[in-house]
């Protein structure tokens, strides 16, 4: 941690990174430790603050599992993606855009920065249609079922004229995962996929999924078998031997479009630790997983 306070040590990282653009994505499970994000949330606004343009995309599903299951409404996940019906949309909606988004602006702007939030219906700027009935497999048990998704959207196209927009005034946009169809309404999306989109549309020189564990992982069980660097290969291989699961799934697929989209670095850490997210920026160590699309050692 000691290295962090050093502007000597971060200086080379300031210097390469100052006017890139970073697309940051907040998992749920951090959202819902208040000291987690505003932790977290003053990470980001020192990347902010030190000239890096940052747009942020944030989750919420613990928040809207507790909130289902007080309301008597059943959760369905199919191969790591929620099936949503009419009542979880609308609760989604109050969730997501209503409370998350406004505490994480908040939480922004207690530590200087311009914030909006939004969802992918500002603008017409992540726009797709429902999610059709499809058969899903499984790639760690192979097993197939047919899948009726509900209020779920598959992204068609990312408009980077609004997020681009407000990054050029100096404020940073907070998308929730919901997007819009093409007559406005919203559906439910993962916010890794959204992420990942952003992220290419605006061309980021990174991506960094803030989660709660460590990052990719070997074993599943065992947090020290961290993947500090890896590629395609790597999280095809992990699919395919069943080490990756359940969220994690889309969660890989979304690294990979990015990768393949053209963005340069793809992070996983854990947003719960203390500075993670400045030792993964400013330390050639750095704390958690960095994929890239193919290795400079093959």
């Amino acid at each position: 941690m000691e290295r962090l306070l050093s502007l000597r040590d971060a200086h080379p990282y300031l210097r390469l990174f100052r006017g890139r653009t970073f697309v940051i994505k907040v998992s749920g499970a951090i959202l819902e430790r208040p000291a987690a994000r505003d932790a977290l949330a003053e990470d980001i606004a020192l990347l902010h603050h030190v000239g890096i343009r940052v747009a942020l995309v944030h989750g919420g599903g613990p928040q809207l599992d507790a909130l289902c299951e007080k309301m008597g409404i059943t959760k369905e996940v199919v191969a790591g993606r929620r099936v949503t019906d009419a009542r979880t949309l609308e609760l989604a909606r109050m969730v997501f855009r209503g409370q998350l988004n406004s505490e994480l602006v908040s939480a922004l702007s207690a530590h200087g920065v311009k914030a909006v939030g939004l969802s992918g219906g500002d603008g017409m700027s992540v726009v797709g249609a429902r999610r059709p009935a499809r058969t899903v497999r499984d790639p760690s048990t192979g097993a197939e079922q047919s899948v009726d998704y509900g209020f779920v959207g598959d992204i068609n196209t990312v408009d980077a004229g609004l997020p681009n927009l407000l990054i050029d005034s100096g404020i940073v946009p907070v998308y929730c995962s919901l997007i819009a169809d093409q007559s406005g309404a919203l559906l439910n999306t993962n916010a890794d996929t959204i992420a990942s989109r952003l992220a290419i549309a605006i061309k980021a020189e990174k991506l960094i999924l803030c989660t709660s564990v460590p990052g990719l992982l070997e074993d599943r069980d065992d947090p020290r078998r961290l993947v500090s660097y890896g590629d395609l290969g790597t999280v095809d291989e992990l699919i395919r031997q069943g080490v990756v699961s359940g969220g994690m799934l889309p969660k890989l697929a979304a690294v990979k479009d990015a990768l393949q989209g053209g963005v340069p670095r793809v992070h996983l850490i854990d947003g719960t630790r203390p500075q993670a997210l400045l030792l993964e920026v400013f330390t050639n160590e750095g704390c958690g997983t960095m994929l890239v699309a193919r290795r400079d050692d093959e």
